[in-house]
């Protein structure tokens, strides 16, 4: 009766780390979802439509150019660091960089 149900609890471990992996993959970017609104937008054949993926494609962008903002910070400061020599400080900031990079692809 244990193994059965030690078997059964890993089973479920694996459904659910390869339904949250999947998730993971399936998420479209910020930039991705404003182009996706903003197309919506013009193929909208009411007003109110077009508002509502506008909206939605303004909200994404925003958040796409806030993660430019950061990724361009993160890069100054890499700068910086790299010019004094701090290797570790620079390249931990070069990888936030890329983080938001990403992120706002």
């Amino acid at each position: 009766m244990k193994l059965t149900n030690i078997k059964l609890t890993g089973l479920c471990a694996v459904i659910a780390l390869s339904v949250a992996s999947f998730g993971a993959f399936a998420e479209e970017s910020h930039m991705e979802q404003a182009l996706k609104h903003a197309e919506a937008a013009t193929k909208a054949a009411d007003g109110k439509a077009i508002a509502e993926h506008a909206e939605s494609a303004k909200s994404h962008a925003k958040v796409a150019d806030e993660h430019l903002d950061a990724g361009a910070k993160s890069l100054d400061d890499a700068i910086e660091h790299g010019k004094q020599n701090h290797a570790d400080l620079a390249k931990k900031a070069a990888e936030e960089a890329v983080k938001h990079l990403k992120a706002a692809q």
